[in-house]
């Protein structure tokens, strides 16, 4: 199998799919590989692609600018999601976090304009992948809910514990 197919294979975004229509998904992808350290988003950048970004090989850390400089929020794993904002239609000004890679990484790339031609030549199919991405949105919603209630819990000691 290629890099592309099993990445997808593993998403959410595709849970919906069949292999045929996966097939056909693969081809709007680039790769990209990145070594340690090295940038894929930043934050700011006006010239930053509206692509959607799903990681296939290795680990991405996502940081953001706090008054201590940068801290890592989250450690993105195969298969997860990057760069949602700009690629529904957001500003590049929107992206408050940054992306570095963690090691030898390789990255999948869908540019907005191929997924709006995929729109128009297959809109099952599109429908199908966004609502993959609003199911992977909507976790990350949960999670955070979550944490939200697990701090406002130990802050004001409810619910008994800490």
């Amino acid at each position: 199998m290629s890099l592309v197919i099993d990445t997808l294979r593993i998403s959410t975004i595709t849970e919906e799919l069949t292999d045929a229509e996966i097939e056909i998904f693969e081809t709007l992808f680039t790769v990209s590989c990145y070594k340690a350290g090295e940038p894929i988003i930043r934050p700011g950048d006006n010239k930053q692609p509206d692509n959607l970004y799903i990681l296939a090989q290795g680990e991405v850390q996502v940081k953001i600018q706090g008054n201590d400089g940068e801290s890592t929020i989250h450690v993105l794993k195969p298969g997860e999601l990057a760069g949602i904002i700009t690629f529904v239609g957001g500003a590049p000004s929107q992206h408050s976090a940054a992306l570095y890679s963690v090691g030898e990484t390789k990255v999948l790339s869908l540019p907005s304009a191929k997924f709006d031609e995929l729109v128009c030549s297959r809109p099952m199919t599109a429908n199908k992948v966004m609502r993959g991405i609003v199911r992977y949105v909507h976790g990350i919603v949960r999670h955070m809910n979550a944490k939200s209630s697990e701090l406002s819990s130990y802050i004001y000691r409810t619910g008994g514990g800490y």
